[in-house]
């Protein structure tokens, strides 16, 4: 059972990785995962709204609207928590790029 969950724990890393470089669509793909808790993913509504977030800023419409969706479940906190994580995400692509 240890190594399914070191599995499932690699491959969400993987998906992570992949998203934040990739598309919008990747981005609010990962999105959804997290707030349906699809796959190997627990629902999470704060990376959901991080990813939402990342997809909402490469021009995801829908992106933008299942941020502002999950976020009337979410607190003041959480929502402060995933857009401080989205902003990490961005930084971090940054500091690669230069």
């Amino acid at each position: 059972m240890g190594n399914s969950i070191k599995s499932a724990q690699f491959l969400t890393e993987a998906r992570a990785a992949r998203a934040a470089y990739g598309s919008a669509d990747d981005c609010f793909d990962l999105g959804v995962a997290y707030s349906c808790g699809t796959g190997d993913l627990p629902i999470d509504l704060v990376e959901a709204h991080k990813w939402f977030n990342l997809a909402a800023l490469r021009g995801s419409e829908q992106g933008q609207a299942m941020r502002a969706e999950i976020a009337e479940e979410m607190t003041a906190r959480e929502i402060a928590d995933a857009q401080r994580a989205a902003r990490a995400v961005l930084a971090s692509m940054q500091l690669r790029a230069a």
